[in-house]
């Protein structure tokens, strides 16, 4: 059986859009050689941060948008590795993660979003999807357009559709067969919809639902069953490789379920990701989660207290590890809703934040999104904070 760190220590390395890794720049080297020495020396770098740190895990985004940062055949090579999607990189940045990672003893967890096909649903886009490097198998969005819609204006799977399910599922096998990785994490983005692009999902919902009396109901079951088919392949494959998902932080408001924390959040994961976290850990189809905790004590509508408390509670007894996310890219950053973040740049926050996960025996540590913001200058009192904190650990 896998077991989850109890003590972990993580960061979030983004490559949706290049915004931790590979820079941007490095896809402008024309040289193929010397731009693989400079992605690698970029990766190393942010593991070189990581341990520097005391942290032990990365979370290291794979599969951005129905592509690929490792060797696959099912996704065409992501073309935030190249400029161009389908392009062969001249290297497995997967593969070189994890032998890199696991030689500074840090975990690499493997971060899928499910979902996501697009950015935008630009005509450039379009064409780019269609007609990407035969160097790698074609996207989704061309072979299979029927698995296809438009949602918060990207093109996304349809999650009611059986085949792209299983597709997915079939995702999650092929990394964890191939990639000595540590754990399966899928984020936030289940249904993500906008109030003015919302996923025209009716006649899936005619065709494909016999059990349901509301679509709401159904559309949570179609994420649970992803969830569940995607935790049964894993360990079929694995026992050693966790899954986890990392939803938004709040699972439901108390005035609308009195199951629910005491929040006023706006977007809570089961009414408008149709994402039935709560029920994801009583029912242990995951190993471990991580809410997105992304506020400070003083914010009313969602505190930080609060909410990981009410996840603390959640998952006691359940076998379900907690890691909570924290909210990195705030800190430094001035906000009249959220002031704290400034005062003495954020260590007094952080360090609240801290000593609640440590006082909490159901919480197993955290997560900071994102990498980058630990180098970033508004940052480094809390980094600085944080080497004081964890240098004996």
């Amino acid at each position: 059986m896998a077991t989850a760190n109890k003590n972990l220590k993580a960061t979030w390395v983004a490559t949706v859009t290049n915004l931790d890794w590979p820079s941007a720049s490095s896809l402008a080297i024309t040289d193929e050689a010397a731009r693989v020495s400079a992605q690698k020396e970029e990766l190393t770098g942010i593991l070189d941060d990581i341990a520097a740190m005391k942290m032990n895990a990365v979370i290291f985004q794979v599969v951005p948008c129905a592509d690929a940062f490792y060797a696959s055949d099912l996704l065409p090579w992501s073309k935030y590795l190249t400029g161009t999607l389908g392009k062969n990189p001249g290297f497995d940045p997967l593969a070189y993660a994890v032998e890199q990672a696991h030689a500074r003893n840090i975990e690499l967890h493997a971060w899928v979003n499910p979902y996501r096909i697009s950015m935008n649903t630009s005509d450039a886009t379009i064409e780019e999807l269609n007609n990407s490097s035969s160097d790698s198998p074609v996207s989704v969005f061309k072979l299979h357009p029927e698995w296809t819609g438009t949602s918060a204006k990207r093109f996304v799977l349809n999650p009611g559709m059986p085949e792209a399910q299983a597709w997915v599922s079939n995702i999650v096998e092929e990394i964890v067969t191939k990639y000595d990785v540590d754990a399966i994490q899928f984020d936030d983005y289940f249904y993500y919809e906008s109030a003015d692009s919302l996923l025209n999902d009716d006649a899936t919902y005619q065709t494909y639902n016999t059990t349901f009396t509301t679509k709401a109901d159904w559309r949570r079951n179609n994420t649970y069953s992803l969830v569940d088919a995607c935790h049964k392949k894993i360990a079929a494959v694995n026992t050693d490789v966790l899954f986890g998902i990392s939803p938004a932080g709040v699972w439901r408001n108390k005035s609308d379920d009195p199951l629910g924390s005491d929040t006023q959040a706006g977007a809570p994961n089961y009414d408008f990701a149709y994402a039935d976290t709560r029920k994801w850990v009583i029912d242990g189809i995951i190993d471990y989660i991580a809410p997105q905790v992304y506020w400070p004590f003083a914010r009313e509508v969602a505190r930080y207290d609060v909410i990981t408390r009410w996840w603390a509670d959640t998952v006691s007894g359940t076998g379900t590890a907690l890691y909570v996310g924290m909210a990195l890219y705030k800190v430094g950053t001035a906000s009249e809703a959220e002031p704290d973040w400034t005062v003495e740049g954020g260590v007094p926050e952080i360090t609240r934040q801290l000593d609640l996960n440590d006082s909490l025996a159901e919480v197993s540590g955290c997560m900071f999104f994102r990498h980058m913001f630990l180098r970033a200058s508004q940052t480094q009192q809390v980094v600085d904070y944080l080497k004081l904190r964890w240098a004996d650990v």
